[in-house]
């Protein structure tokens, strides 16, 4: 399989929709009266799985060993960040290429807890306190929070930070933050957040999760701009070592003034954490034989299954582990650009996928290793399946007549092929819808409606990814259809996609616990306009508009997962998506010089790594006398 758990992570993290967590009674009562109580965390609906002096998060080893390095390449990106290059210390912007890791330089208001859908406790705020309409919300800030030239952190510097990132920041903060109207410092340690009435009901946790900037640091830098200019942060790690589209390292702040509070016990335990970069996956599978970077989760199912049979494998240097992920692995797949005329049509659409064999790719390329995705809510029960339950129904009925019949029936799914590669019934139906929208065949090939030959070209930055092409491009030929891969560098592909030039490209992305505002960028009319959006279809459909706001007004669990299953039913009606594959563990290979506690956090991104993950010495010394 090609590298497609590198991902963006949709909302606030993955994760399945949990059940009632214990303990949180009180906190609800506490949110739902508003009384203006300090808090000292936040969740959508209320839920706090530790009190107010727990001593650590559950999942940690409180006493790991700091020291050592941990090096691994990109897996996860977010805003401008590239997989495979950078060229930028600012990663809050639409402007260059950000470096990984820059989070961490940063202290936010407050960090998730991985063993919960979607709960944050206070980092540089102690408390807050929310209004009774819970439009206000006014952080406390702790005294000995400090940047890393020792001044301190204020809620000026926080109110800055966020009224910045809202005006100058990447489109995406900025389509998030709209529903913050203003933060204001009322002194220094008080942090004032004004929210819009009917606020999507995530918008305080993201807000509370951005990184805070040093105002004094800007006074004399504009924030727009690209820079390798080392920001000042207050994080637990400060930029290192670094070589432009190379190589990047994070040194720890072996007196970060966070350490021993609860939401930092046991965490941020290597010395240096250092990110390598590649253009190309087969020579980053060399570079981790050769120990250029000691931890990789593999994505690729043939390197899985047929390379890793290299001698530090058979000598019980290296490590393979495979842990479950229990998360909604959310959308893979090929995505359509409805902006273009020649996709406007659903048929056309609906042919495309008829076309793409699975069952052949997987059992041929990808070793049978991999389930068909569905749904942009894969392996979660926000998943719509068979036919509507009566409150679904209550949503869909008022927009029967503006959606396609089937919504009000079992969800639109692929077709599975006889796995041949080339299944004549399915590419007879796929003739067919194209027959059916006009689009006839002249000497062989198949004509658009003003005349010109109907062509597609895959636009892809990896030249892993072309196996998977070949089969798909050949049966699209069958059809009459030119179709063609261009791999450009990664520089290129990110400029073409963010002013969504292309015709067809893959992407994956994953669903919060508790999705809410995070879907905006991916899926509304706002965002199919809207440049360096995540709505690589330009899906533009008022009924989707509408059902992402009933799925921002749900006040728990059980009406946010009738508002998502009612979502997907109408998206995947739209066809906007050729859908690909999932898997749901994780395939890691590390040499073998880390440890992680036995049960890792179930909602932490990736496997915690390397968050709450640390320095073996004794493997270390062991690994270094085996040489």
């Amino acid at each position: 399989m090609m590298p497609f758990s590198r991902r963006h992570v949709l909302g606030l993290g993955a994760g399945l929709l949990g059940a009632g967590i214990s303990g949180a009674s009180g906190l609800r009562q506490a949110f739902a009266a508003g009384a203006g109580n300090d808090i000292h965390g936040l969740s959508v609906f209320g839920d706090l799985k530790y009190p107010a002096d727990f001593a650590h998060f559950e999942y940690v080893n409180p006493d790991a060993p700091k020291g050592g390095v941990f090096s691994l390449i990109p897996s996860v990106r977010a805003y401008n960040q590239s997989y495979q290059t950078f060229n930028s210390f600012n990663a809050y912007i639409l402007k260059g290429e950000g470096a990984q890791g820059m989070d961490m330089t940063f202290a936010p208001l407050m960090v998730r807890a991985g063993d919960e859908p979607d709960a944050m406790y206070g980092l540089v705020a102690k408390s807050v306190q929310i209004s009774p309409d819970k439009l206000i919300y006014r952080f406390t800030l702790r005294p000995e929070a400090k940047f890393h030239d020792g001044s301190r952190l204020t809620a000026q510097d926080a109110a800055f930070s966020l009224t910045t990132l809202k005006t100058k920041g990447h489109p995406l903060i900025l389509q998030q933050l709209r529903d913050m109207l203003k933060a204001e410092a009322a002194d220094e340690a008080t942090l004032v957040v004004t929210f819009a009435e009917k606020r999507a009901r995530d918008v305080p946790l993201y807000v509370a999760a951005l990184p805070i900037f040093s105002k004094a640091y800007y006074a004399t830098r504009p924030f727009d701009e690209s820079t390798l200019d080392i920001p000042l942060g207050s994080g637990p790690y400060r930029v290192g070592k670094f070589e432009v589209n190379r190589f990047v390292e994070f040194d720890r702040v072996k007196e970060w003034w966070g350490r021993d509070l609860p939401v930092a016990r046991g965490a941020y335990n290597f010395d240096v954490v250092r990110y390598e970069f590649y253009r190309d996956r087969d020579v980053a599978f060399e570079g981790f034989t050769a120990k250029n970077y000691l931890f990789r989760e593999e994505f690729t199912s043939r390197v899985w299954a047929t390379r890793y049979d290299f001698p530090a494998i058979k000598e019980g240097r290296v490590k393979r582990e495979v842990l479950p992920d229990e998360t909604p692995s959310g959308a893979q797949g090929w995505f359509i650009n409805t902006r273009r005329d020649k996709f406007k049509d659903a048929r056309v659409r609906e042919a495309l996928i008829q076309a793409f064999d699975f069952e052949w790719t997987n059992k041929t390329i990808m070793y049978g290793a991999y389930a068909r995705t569905v749904s942009p809510f894969q392996n979660s029960d926000m998943m719509a399946s068979g036919s509507p339950s009566p409150a679904e129904l209550k949503l869909l009925e008022p927009f029967r007549g503006q959606v396609p019949e089937e919504v009000f029936g079992p969800p639109f799914v692929p077709p599975v092929s006889d796995g041949s590669g080339q299944d004549r019934s399915l590419l007879r139906k796929a003739q067919q819808l194209l027959g059916a929208a006009g689009l006839p065949v002249k000497d062989g090939k198949r004509v658009l409606s003003n005349g010109e030959i109907f062509r597609i070209e895959f636009l892809v930055d990896e030249p892993s990814l072309e196996p998977h092409h070949a089969p798909y491009i050949k049966n699209l030929a069958t059809l009459g259809i030119e179709a063609s891969l261009r791999l450009v560098d990664p520089v290129q592909y990110r400029a073409r996609v963010e002013d969504f030039d292309f015709d067809m490209t893959i992407e994956r992305f994953s669903m919060s616990a508790t999705p809410g505002d995070g879907m905006r960028p991916f899926f509304t009319s706002q965002a199919a306009k809207t440049k360096g959006s995540y709505n690589l279809a330009g899906i533009a459909d008022p009924v989707i508009d509408a059902l992402i706001e009933k799925i921002l007004a749900a006040d728990n669990r059980a009406d946010l997962t009738v508002a998502c299953r009612a979502f997907d039913r109408v998206f995947r009606a739209g066809r906007y998506w050729v859908p690909q594959w999932y898997a749901n563990t994780h395939k890691l290979a590390y040499w073998d010089v880390f440890a992680h506690s036995a049960k890792l956090p179930r909602y932490a991104q990736g496997v915690g790594a390397p968050d709450i993950w640390w320095w073996d010495g004794v493997k270390a010394a062991t690994a270094e006398q085996a040489k």
